[in-house]
């Protein structure tokens, strides 16, 4: 019989049970802390945890445990259960309850089973339990099996415990009284903070799937930058790892917890949503002259329309008394120059990282030099202003006017993320996502933070979304960079202020950049 003594000393021990199950996160950790403590507050030798399935007809074995056999499959033992047990239905075939079945039994009615010798009690089939015994030399006699009932009375699973031993004699006795009284409250506890962590994965699941859905729409507004979104994420989590790696030098203090983790994740995968306010037409700009369309091609248009016009212009001359032989050396060198220029137009519509002077005044002298009568009759220019602007674009395909746009997009990105009602432990969101276009020297943007007002976390998304751009295989307007280029870039970067330089000096010695090369980029940039 239990001592009162002996009953207190295993209530405070099922109080600190239910509060370490309360903290715990992992949802197979939980699992196995529940049949754990069951075990050791009733000291049995064995036990098994089973989780309803979805569908409400199976028992699934998720954690097995007996101590004097040295089993042990689930949680953190290594040891896979899937394929080792199958499911335990709940009803026959035909329909039926399958209530031979002793923890189906509890599942299907919620009542706790009390079992002192299994060899000898009636109603329940244990005939696999006898088999078992035979394989094993095992003695499997006293049985409690508990219903596991969360707040709203469902059933979620079923914990079963194995031949209790009493402290004194160490043979194998039945569950007490107070045995399955405690191991009662252990099950409603135990079910109520499986039910909340299930339910608080749920959310989350739920939450990232509806930043993935923003992602989603962000992506297939340009299929040019589609990928960035899944790709800074990856890159900053790495370089996440790495820098919680360091041991010495200014951030070997630096630790994540997977609350940490989890912040700067959700807050990396954000860090564009603002993007959903950006016009498409400027998101989608794959060339200088484009709009909804390619602006280029009323160019082309502009240029043949002067090639006629020199054709027409040639037969002029010839009724007139020119010598033909003169009027078509002249016609063929100026649709020859056309050409030329025409070609030029077009390869400087494409962008690139850096467009020369003498490129820019090139394109100013072919807008002075030809002029055509558009529909309306009036003569002008073959390029109108708008399109000397972003013809002379010097790198990229943006005007300052449309980078002010897309630059808007971090501006929307925290008013959006400061409109959510964050929770304590994703409370840096918008603080995270929000600092990525900041610079360590204040010239960044929206805020014109310093370094020193930024958290590391933000200027780790910093240096993640720059070496995405750089090497990204993906956008029209330039060439994927080597490694070795977008290294070069960034030291620059460092050097100037742009980037935080202990974490680069991380990035590098780590290999955060092979690593990201290796898995996102193409065998050729891998250069280092």
């Amino acid at each position: 019989m239990d001592t009162l003594s002996d009953l207190f000393r295993r209530l405070e021990q099922l109080n600190d049970i239910g509060a370490s199950l309360s903290v715990e996160r992992n949802i197979d950790h939980l699992l196995e802390k529940i049949l754990l403590a069951a075990k050791g507050i009733t000291l049995a030798d064995g036990g098994t945890l089973y989780q309803l399935s979805d569908d409400g007809q199976r028992l699934h074995f998720k954690i097995v445990r007996t101590d004097s056999l040295n089993i042990a499959f689930g949680g953190s033992s290594g040891q896979p259960i899937s394929g080792s047990f199958p499911d335990l239905p709940l009803y026959k075939p035909d329909g039926s309850a399958n209530e031979s079945m002793i923890a189906a039994y509890a599942a299907i009615t919620g009542k706790t089973v009390n079992i002192a010798d299994a060899y000898t009690a009636e109603g329940f089939d244990f005939s696999g339990t006898r088999r078992f015994d035979e394989r094993t030399g095992y003695r499997s006699q006293s049985f409690l099996t508990v219903p596991m009932k969360n707040h709203e009375g469902e059933i979620i699973g079923v914990l079963q415990l194995i031949n209790a031993i009493d402290p004194v004699s160490g043979n194998v006795t039945e569950f007490s009284p107070a045995d399955q009284r405690l191991a009662e409250s252990l099950a409603s506890q135990a079910a109520i903070a499986l039910t909340n962590r299930q339910l608080i994965e749920q959310l989350e699941t739920l939450f990232e799937s509806f930043i993935q859905v923003i992602n989603l729409a962000i992506d297939e507004k340009s299929p040019h930058t589609g990928g960035h979104c899944q790709r800074v994420p990856a890159l900053t989590m790495m370089l996440a790892d790495a820098v919680d790696a360091v041991e010495k030098g200014p951030l070997a203090g630096f630790k994540l917890s997977d609350k940490d983790r989890y912040e700067l994740r959700i807050a990396a995968l954000m860090h564009d949503c603002g993007k959903v306010t950006t016009p498409v037409h400027v998101v989608e700009k794959a060339t200088k002259l484009q709009t909804i369309f390619d602006r280029i091609q009323l160019i082309d248009t502009r240029f043949e329309v002067l090639r006629r016009d020199a054709e027409i212009r040639k037969w002029q001359e010839i009724a007139a008394g020119v010598p033909a032989a003169e009027a078509e050396q002249r016609c063929t060198e100026y649709c020859g120059q056309l050409d030329v220029d025409r070609e030029f137009l077009r390869k400087a519509n494409i962008g690139g990282e850096r467009m020369r002077d003498e490129d820019v005044d090139r394109v100013r002298q072919i807008a002075a030099a030809y002029r055509w009568r558009n529909p309306a009759g009036d003569d002008v220019p073959c390029l109108d202003d708008d399109e000397i602007l972003n013809l002379t674009i010097r790198a990229g395909t943006l005007t300052a006017a449309e980078r002010e746009i897309i630059n808007h997009h971090i501006v929307a990105t925290i008013r959006m993320l400061e409109q959510l009602p964050w929770p304590k432990h994703l409370k840096n969101v918008p603080e995270y996502a929000g600092g990525h276009h900041e610079r360590m020297d204040g010239k960044g943007y929206p805020k014109g933070l310093k370094r020193e007002e930024m958290s590391w976390q933000a200027r780790m998304m910093g240096i993640a979304d720059i070496f995405e751009a750089l090497t990204a295989k993906d956008r029209p307007y330039k060439e994927a960079m080597k490694l070795s280029q977008a290294l070069s870039i960034m030291e620059n970067f460092r050097q100037n202020g742009h980037i935080d330089p202990d974490l680069f000096e991380v990035f590098l010695q780590q290999g955060v950049h092979r690593r990201y090369g290796e898995a996102f980029l193409g065998e050729g940039q891998v250069d280092c």
